[in-house]
């Protein structure tokens, strides 16, 4: 057995802590970058399309430009993410021609960031 191997005692069996990620992520093992951004589509199935901003420096005008990066990442049945919440997504295996991400977590949802941009407003 490997040292950086996490084994955990369930029921008597020994179970990898891999092997928890496997029934979580629908068999997908994340690896590689992490971002966190809002999802602006959940139409497709097991699918939604994640949204964040970013800043671009232009050398010419000297200036920064705001941009957005739009990608598609697989929406496991046990996280389930909808329309207007605030996810964390995480680079995996190429899972289709434009899919490469799969859902971690959820951070907010739709009403909890409503608001807190209400609040905002009002102060």
């Amino acid at each position: 057995m490997k040292k950086d191997e996490k084994n955990e005692k369930q029921d008597g069996k020994t179970v990898k802590s891999e092997d928890k990620l496997l029934a979580v992520y629908d068999g997908i093992i994340p690896r590689g970058r992490t971002f966190v951004g809002k999802v602006v589509s959940d139409r497709m199935a097991k699918t939604v399309t994640v949204e964040w901003d970013r800043r671009l420096y232009s050398s010419k005008y000297e200036r920064y430009e705001k941009r957005r990066t739009h990608v598609k990442a697989h929406n496991p049945g046990s996280i389930n993410a909808k329309e207007g919440d605030v996810v964390e997504i995480q680079e995996t295996r190429p899972l289709s021609k434009t899919k490469c991400f799969v859902v971690t977590r959820v951070l907010a949802d739709e009403i909890i960031t409503k608001s807190a941009e209400s609040n905002a407003v009002k102060r």
